[in-house]
């Protein structure tokens, strides 16, 4: 991941975890344990049967207010419901720790930056929670 031309931030093998806050968003201890969790890795007989924490695999944390678009009205996405910056970030670098104190090695973007994210979606699996 960059910003302005500078790496910020970068993992091997893992999840890519785009996260978007909506208002009144406070749990992240619960997703934290899902993701690292979450059975989406091939094992040996290429079932879905690992996860992070079996693989070893590493997180790419992304801020991602844009998820929380509402296309309903019109042609221009409103972001009414995403968090504001203030209460959004607190709980984005709660996610990370969570992820973190699993046992999950996490590289952060720059909360509020104009990210490039490169990616290689072996797969591809993508899968919203």
């Amino acid at each position: 991941m960059r910003v302005g031309g500078e790496v910020v931030g970068a993992i091997g093998p893992g999840l890519c975890v785009l996260l978007g806050v909506a208002r009144g968003d406070a749990e992240t201890a619960r997703f934290a344990a899902k993701i690292a969790r979450l059975r989406i890795f091939p094992d040996e007989e290429g079932r879905f049967d690992r996860g992070l924490l079996d693989t070893g695999g590493a997180a790419l944390v992304v801020s991602q207010f844009t998820l929380l678009a509402d296309t309903g009205k019109g042609n221009r996405p409103s972001f009414s419901e995403a968090a504001p910056p203030e209460e959004a970030e607190p709980v984005y670098e709660r996610f990370c720790a969570d992820l973190e104190a699993l046992g999950v090695p996490v590289a952060r973007g720059v909360f509020g930056g104009s990210m490039s994210v490169e990616l290689v979606n072996d797969g591809p699996v993508t899968i919203v929670l």
